[in-house]
């Protein structure tokens, strides 16, 4: 299948690469002209532009940092038309960015228009998911849209979940990552709690992952370095979610709460401390919160 994708980074690089192993027709484009070569050694089409890349392709995805990004992609910016004004009538757009789900509303009534199937499909997993092609894709839109999309997702991940109509799938990936950030930056008080009264970091970490503390982050993700060879944590909090990104998707959460006037104490709790943490180390991985609970650090 010939595919566009647009947008190489920390995700959507290894995404992509997986759709090239896959034996797909690869058309790549992004800002960074690294991201590109890297993509083309891979074996991807390198294009001059996402319009380029984008022609005579059956299906687009996108893999990019928030709603303004993927509004402009589709809907165009500054007086230039989007990608909605190009595609076939048949493409089929899958948005795997994390956004509002009112911006994926509106991109997708605008797809409508032109008889275009859109949906949205954030994902989780992570950069190592995104590598060993074991991604959770959460897809919101049409039963027909995501029948087509299963197949290129499943070279791309492992679970693939059909979440409900548009914008399904960005409410489901953002309470998701809500609870990611409140069970990271629990875990990281926990272990700089016991660490601070004499307990090794390791020990703890097994204790209360064969606990009831256990979780997600102690199974796989581990915050302290050291720990844990494969985490972040013990690769200086380099690659990985970023604390910027982890920041923008509890604001998100935030503005869920707010439309539907849920209570989220321990959501908002965790986007408070995500925002201070992000003020000097947005760049580094999120469990770098562990900064903020160390003496030492």
């Amino acid at each position: 299948m010939r595919i566009a994708f647009i947008g190489l980074g920390n995700m959507g690089a290894p995404m992509a690469t997986n759709l090239v192993a896959a034996g797909h027709d690869l058309h790549v484009f992004d800002l960074s002209a690294e991201a590109m070569r890297a993509l083309g050694e891979a074996g991807a089409s390198v294009a001059a532009s996402a319009a380029a890349a984008v022609e005579g392709a059956g299906v687009v995805i996108s893999m990019l940092p928030a709603g303004a990004h993927v509004k402009g992609l589709y809907l165009g910016r500054d007086g230039a038309p989007g990608l909605l004004a190009s595609l076939d009538a048949e493409t089929l757009i899958i948005d795997a960015s994390t956004i509002a789900p009112e911006d994926a509303r509106v991109v997708a009534a605008a797809a409508a228009e032109r008889g275009l199937d859109y949906l949205d499909a954030p994902v989780s997993g992570g950069v190592g998911g995104a590598k060993a092609g074991t991604l959770t894709f959460i897809v919101g839109g049409s039963e027909a849209g995501f029948a087509k999309a299963r197949p290129v997702l499943e070279g791309m991940g492992k679970n693939i979940f059909h979440a409900g109509a548009v914008g399904a799938g960005q409410v489901a990936k953002i309470c998701n990552n809500m609870l990611l950030g409140i069970l990271m930056s629990g875990t990281a008080e926990a272990l700089a709690l016991g660490v601070e009264n004499g307990l090794d970091p390791a020990v703890l970490s097994e204790i209360m992952r064969q606990s009831s503390g256990g979780n997600w982050v102690l199974n796989g993700y581990n915050p302290w370095p050291g720990v844990m060879e494969s985490a972040a944590a013990s690769r200086s909090y380099q690659g990985g979610f970023l604390t910027n990104l982890m920041a923008k998707d509890l604001g998100l959460a935030w503005e869920l709460a707010l439309g539907s006037r849920s209570a989220v104490p321990m959501g908002s709790q965790a986007r408070n401390l995500f925002a201070l943490h992000a003020r000097e180390h947005g760049e580094l991985d999120f469990s770098s919160i562990l900064k903020l609970y160390r003496h030492d650090d």
